[in-house]
């Protein structure tokens, strides 16, 4: 308990940022159950949605540097909340659009620029900047696994409007949900008090500074370049399982109960990666989710779908999504310091959603070439046995070198 006295005084600020990042990340999470119906409705392919949101992970992944860059000169506070009301614009343009151009600005370009301001690297940030670092990897192992609630809640509520009353009526159900981000952002945005107030010394690093420091780690460069897989693999699931599941002929709520099932177990992997964060090397860790995940993959796909199988890689999955998110932020805070954190997180993320754009686009395109789904996640799951292998390769190497480098 003593471990976790400094808490206190912070706990709305860690509340506020898992709130606002548990439905940020459910609700884009869970956009996928919308696609068999809204495709349908408003004459539109499966392809063309993917191409929405291959532009919101672009968007987000270009952005997110900036974002986290900015934070630092105006706080954390009015980019959380003007994100959080550029995430309500694109659902209710979502809802009442009737052609692609509305799909590809409301899911693509707006929550895209609002994920910038309201995900992972902005909530683990100012999570990051609130508590002492002997507890650090353990709350953001919460944060985390926050983030998953809310496909819990998001996709069954969605799913279940939607066949009573259509989808438009499920994507409103997400601009209620959405509402609640804004005083989460409020509650978050108190970390800004608890910021140093810049000295502009000669010896504080610059923005610049601390980005190139980053860019000539060798560790940074092969943990961002292997994080884009990550990207790849969650947003393929994500975007396309639904479809693929209706592909298949299964029932359209076992989608929805898969993808609500991700975010339970989630909760179980986020908090034990944040705990072994702090015991384990990190980037050994993320090597072995990457592998554990395309063995997943094949597994799965291999054959064909059945209600249990499904739920038993939903879980799987579940317990091996965001873990990912408190080791990276753990391991630049630990490496790079807190003050340009967010920043250093953004061009990593970038990465991220460079591989989140290959898999929502790429997937749709592969699909609309061959009709099956069987090209797409036999490419995912090899890139993510090859980048976890080279993770954890480079990652023992650099350790093997470090006592020379000290010496």
């Amino acid at each position: 308990m003593s471990r976790l006295a400094p808490l206190r005084p912070v706990l709305p600020i860690l509340i506020g940022a898992s709130v606002m990042l548990s439905l940020a990340m459910g609700l884009r999470q869970s956009l996928g159950i919308f696609v068999p119906p809204l495709t349908r409705d408003i004459g539109i392919s499966v392809g063309d949605f993917t191409v929405a949101v291959a532009v919101q992970n672009l968007t987000w992944g270009i952005l997110q540097p900036f974002a986290g860059a900015l934070a630092v000169r105006v706080g954390f506070r009015p980019l959380m909340i003007g994100g959080s009301l550029l995430y309500l614009i694109g659902l209710l343009l979502l809802a009442t659009s009737s052609g692609l151009a509305a799909v590809i600005l409301g899911a693509g370009l707006l929550i895209g620029a609002a994920m910038a301001t309201t995900g992972t690297a902005m909530s683990m940030a100012a999570a990051s900047s609130a508590v002492p670092p002997h507890v650090r990897s353990l709350v953001l192992g919460f944060v985390s696994a926050c983030g998953s609630l809310g496909a819990m809640i998001a996709a069954p509520l969605g799913q279940a409007i939607s066949q009573g009353w259509g989808w438009r009526f499920g994507v409103a159900s997400f601009v209620i949900l959405a509402l609640v981000m804004l005083p989460a952002a409020w509650s978050a945005g108190r970390v800004d008090a608890l910021r140093p107030t810049p000295t502009h010394s000669p010896v504080e690093q610059s923005g610049r500074h601390a980005l190139m420091s980053a860019l000539r780690s060798p560790p940074f460069v092969v943990m961002a370049l292997a994080y884009s897989v990550c990207g790849m693999q969650l947003v393929f699931l994500t975007t396309h399982l639904p479809a693929y599941l209706d592909l298949c002929g299964m029932d359209p709520m076992l989608s929805a109960k898969a993808l609500g099932l991700i975010g339970g177990f989630n909760v179980m992997g986020s908090l034990f990666f944040g705990w072994a964060g702090g015991r384990v090397n990190k980037l050994h860790l993320l090597g072995c989710i990457y592998i554990l995940r395309s063995l997943g993959f094949v597994w799965y796909f291999h054959t064909s779908p059945t209600p249990e199988s499904t739920m038993i890689f939903a879980a799987v999955m579940g317990f091996l999504w965001l873990g990912v998110s408190p080791l990276v932020q753990g391991w630049i805070a630990q490496t790079f310091g807190l003050r340009w954190q967010a920043m250093i997180a953004g061009v990593a993320f970038f990465c991220h959603q460079i591989g989140s754009f290959i898999g929502a686009f790429g997937g749709g395109w592969l699909y609309e070439l061959s009709r099956n789904y069987n090209t797409a996640w036999k490419v995912g799951a090899t890139m993510g046995l090859c980048f976890g292998a080279v993770q954890i390769v480079f990652a023992f190497a650099s350790r093997a070198r470090a006592p020379r480098l000290a010496a």
